[in-house]
């Protein structure tokens, strides 16, 4: 009987590992969907963007000036209740869109995209890009998640929906508006061929940090291109660090 007893025990303890080192290997196989942070090059061009946020005190038409001045095309991420908010924005929307910078949807209200349905998630892309589309004729492709919040669910969702979602690699912390010093450090330090820079239109110190970071960058031989340039089209795949490369 003890015999019984304890073969009964091997096999019950013997049949929960198996299942555990099945769910184990389950676990380790499930490929985590991520976003495109940058791009795998040896040619020196890096992506600016401008994430365009709801605000008060924002500045915009300055940074457009500056990118003028430089001769340097960016991509903006807008958000669509920006535009409704008043007048004024819809026509520094169109100014983007003729200055022949790229324009890119950020949804429509600023949501937590780990929060929401995929339905909503949906809606929001859906309701800007008819804003944008209906102001400028552009009908943006590429998505950037707001706050940068983002799950599997999520990034599946918006590609199956035949969006691209787009990061970064390169923070410059504007938004925290610590000093012009402190985000042009940030930039220069981290920034490489084929990085995405990320910067908002209503930071404290964003127009003076980033037209010194365009002129050193640029004296360094970098080319600023818009994301549609720097993006590889076809035969790619993101890594687990969201660095977009090519298929060999």
């Amino acid at each position: 009987m003890r015999k019984k007893t304890e073969g009964l025990i091997i096999s019950i303890l013997c049949a929960f590992l198996i299942i555990s080192c099945c769910g184990s290997e389950n676990t380790f196989a499930q490929k985590k969907e991520l976003p495109i942070y940058c791009v795998d090059t040896n040619e020196k061009k890096i992506a600016l963007t401008i994430d365009v946020n709801w605000a008060d005190d924002e500045h915009l038409d300055e940074i457009l000036d500056i990118l003028k001045e430089k001769d340097i095309k960016a991509t903006f991420f807008i958000i669509g209740s920006w535009v409704n908010y008043a007048p004024e924005n819809a026509e520094k929307l169109k100014r983007i869109n003729e200055g022949g910078h790229e324009i890119g949807n950020h949804s429509y209200s600023h949501p937590d995209y780990t929060k929401i349905s995929s339905d909503k998630m949906i809606s929001e892309i859906k309701k800007t890009n008819e804003i944008i589309k209906n102001t400028t004729g552009v009908m943006p492709k590429y998505f950037r998640f707001p706050s940068g919040a983002y799950n599997n669910a999520a990034v599946n969702n918006i590609k199956v929906n035949g969006y691209i979602p787009i990061q970064w690699d390169v923070d410059s912390l504007d938004w925290k508006s610590t000093s012009a010093e402190a985000e042009y450090d940030r930039v220069t330090k981290k920034v490489k061929s084929g990085s995405i820079i990320l910067y908002h239109n209503n930071g404290k110190f964003t127009t003076k940090s980033m037209s010194k970071v365009i002129d050193t960058l640029k004296n360094d031989n970098y080319k600023f291109v818009t994301i549609d340039e720097l993006l590889i089209k076809e035969n790619y795949y993101v890594d687990n660090e969201g660095r977009q490369k090519i298929i060999y």
